[in-house]
C-alpha cells in the first residue's frame, strides 16, 4: 500500500472513529470530568500510570482512586500529607502496584506542583525545541516524579532504561493534543514532538502497516513507528493512535479484520 493510499485509509478511520462514543472502555474517559487543567493533568497522570493489565481492572482502579480525590484532585493533594495519603490508599492494589507506591506517586505529584506550579510547568522546564525528540523532557519529568525517598516503582517509567514509556506517551497525547477525543490543555509542546504510545496492539498494527520491522516493543521501536507516521502526517504523528488502538480495545472492532485490509 502506497503512503498516499495508507493516509487516505487512516483519515477515513479517523473521521469515523475519532469520536467520544468510541472511547469506552479507555481510561481517557476519566479526563472528561475535569474542566480545570490543574485537576485534569493530575487525573490524566493517575489514569495513564495505571493503564496496564486488563482494561476492566484499569477502569476499576482509576475510578477507585479518583472517586476518593473528587471533586478536585488538585485540592485533595494540596490539603493532604504523605501520611494521610498513605493511610487513605493503604489497601489499594493494581496488579504489581500497591498502596505505598500509589501514595508515593501522589505525594510526588504534590511536590512537583509545589516546586514548579503545575505538572505542565514541570514538563516545560525540561523541554527544548532543540532536542532531537521529547525523550529528554520525559526523562526530566520522570526524574522529578521519582525524586523523593518514597518511590512509585513501575508506575513511572524511566526513559533512560529503554522502556517504550507507553503510559507516559499516552498521558502526553491526552494532554498535548486537542480534538474530538483528546482533551488537551498543555500548550507549548509541538504535536510533532510526541511519540507513539506502543503496546502489543499498536505494535502488531504497525508491523502490518510496515512502519516498523522491529520485533521488540521498546523505545527504539516506538521512535521508528513514530518516524513512519511522521512521513504520513509530519505535523501530528500520533494522530491515528486512538482510532488504531480501538481495534485492540473494543469488542465490536476486530483487529484481524483491520490487518487483513491493510496487507
Amino acid at each position: 500500500m502506497t503512503p498516499e493510499k495508507l493516509k487516505k485509509k487512516l483519515d477515513t478511520l479517523y473521521d469515523k472513529y475519532n469520536r467520544r462514543r468510541y472511547v469506552h472502555p479507555d481510561p481517557l474517559e476519566f479526563l472528561y470530568s475535569y474542566k480545570d487543567i490543574r485537576d485534569r493533568e493530575i487525573a490524566g497522570l493517575i489514569a495513564s500510570s495505571l493503564a496496564y493489565g486488563r482494561v476492566a481492572q484499569i477502569l476499576k482502579s482509576v475510578a477507585y482512586v479518583l472517586d476518593i480525590m473528587n471533586p478536585s484532585p488538585y485540592l485533595f493533594l494540596k490539603n493532604s500529607t504523605y501520611t494521610s495519603i498513605n493511610r487513605t490508599f493503604a489497601g489499594f492494589t493494581h496488579r504489581f502496584a500497591n498502596g505505598s507506591e500509589l501514595a508515593a506517586l501522589l505525594f510526588e505529584i504534590k511536590n512537583v506542583i509545589n516546586r514548579f506550579g503545575s505538572l505542565h510547568e514541570c514538563f516545560l522546564d525540561g523541554f527544548s525545541e532543540d532536542d532531537e525528540n521529547i525523550i529528554p523532557a520525559m526523562t526530566f519529568f520522570a526524574m522529578q516524579l521519582t525524586a523523593g525517598r518514597k518511590k512509585p516503582g513501575h508506575l513511572i517509567a524511566l526513559p533512560e532504561k529503554g522502556s517504550a514509556c507507553k503510559r507516559m506517551n499516552l498521558f502526553l497525547r491526552w494532554m498535548v493534543r486537542k480534538d474530538r477525543v483528546d482533551p488537551g490543555g498543555w500548550a507549548g509542546i509541538p504535536l510533532s514532538s510526541l511519540i507513539i504510545p506502543i503496546d502489543i496492539h499498536m505494535h502488531r498494527i504497525s508491523l502490518a502497516l510496515n512502519v516498523t520491522k522491529r520485533k521488540q516493543a521498546n523505545m527504539r521501536t516506538a521512535l521508528e513507528i513514530t518516524s513512519g507516521f511522521t512521513k504520513i502526517v509530519p505535523e501530528d504523528p500520533v494522530k491515528y493512535d486512538f482510532v488504531l488502538t480501538r481495534f485492540g480495545i473494543r469488542n465490536d472492532m476486530d483487529i484481524d479484520d483491520f490487518i487483513d485490509q491493510v496487507k
